[in-house]
């Protein structure tokens, strides 16, 4: 067991948790190289539980043989850095982990076809970039039947920080990746693409014709600009939640949840 007890942020190996951003992190340069933070037990035994790596944990001397016993004992040689809650307490949003922070290895991205091989039910994130509505997404994916989560390379990593913690470690269970050539590579493997969007000719949301589709993508967009025009006009169906009230429209995060409900597959 490799304890390591630090009196400062800035002992070597440390940084991973305390100074880097997000893009450094993330590696774009060389993505085998890249981590993510996962905060708390729970979040990062989901992690874990998945496959992903550990590389290196930081924690408060209580969750040593406390909370993180069973994460430290399953990976012996996994360096695990230590000192005082009021140390730890320095790093940005930490008192939120329950002292526990995971600094894990970034796999690769699966292909668009490996993710959706066997799926039925797809989401699509179109520019989203809101790391609470990502982490929400992706929790409400997992809760309710969607298969796979593609992403535009316009919008926020799921591995983000704060995405994984608003999550609750969800954009672990759900296979994910980007997605570059929308709708065609969706087409090419035989689904139809419903665009969640406000416009004259929409159809709404518990329309009997969608819940008939085998395999459909559910494209979901920003909730300022909506989605980009062509990506509405090169929609096999538009789809809209009828509201009251006079309200125009949804959180991205909440409309992703209806949909993700009335679309479901109900074939199987």
């Amino acid at each position: 067991m490799a304890i390591i007890p630090i009196t400062s942020l800035q002992h070597p190996g440390v940084e991973i948790f305390s100074t880097l951003t997000e893009a450094q992190l993330r590696n774009r340069i060389e993505p085998t190289k890249g981590i993510f933070i996962a905060e708390s037990p729970k979040v990062i035994n989901v992690a874990l539980g998945a496959g992903y790596e550990p590389v290196a944990l930081l924690c408060e001397q209580k969750h040593i043989e406390g909370d993180a016993a069973s994460i430290i004992d399953a990976h012996p040689d996994m360096p695990v850095y230590t000192g005082s809650r009021e140390l730890l307490a320095t790093l940005t949003g930490y008192t939120l982990t329950r002292g526990v922070l995971c600094a894990m290895r970034r796999p690769m991205a699966p292909t668009v076809e490996e993710v959706c091989r066997d799926a039925r039910r797809v989401v699509v994130i179109d520019g989203v970039v809101d790391t609470t509505n990502i982490g929400a997404i992706f929790r409400s994916a997992a809760a309710l039947g969607i298969d796979a989560v593609l992403l535009t390379p316009n919008s926020c990593d799921p591995l983000n920080r704060r995405a994984v913690r608003v999550s609750m470690g969800s954009v672990f269970l759900v296979p994910w990746t980007w997605i570059t050539q929308l709708p065609g590579e969706l087409h090419d493997m035989g689904f139809q693409t419903a665009a969640m969007a406000l416009t004259d000719d929409s159809i709404p949301i518990d329309h009997p014709l969608l819940a008939k589709i085998p395999r459909l993508a559910i494209i979901m967009g920003t909730e300022g600009d909506g989605l980009p025009q062509q990506t509405i006009a090169e929609a096999d169906h538009v789809v809209r939640i009828p509201m009251q009230h006079g309200v125009d429209s949804l959180n991205v995060a909440a409309a992703a949840a209806v949909a993700f409900w009335e679309l479901r597959d109900r074939q199987g």
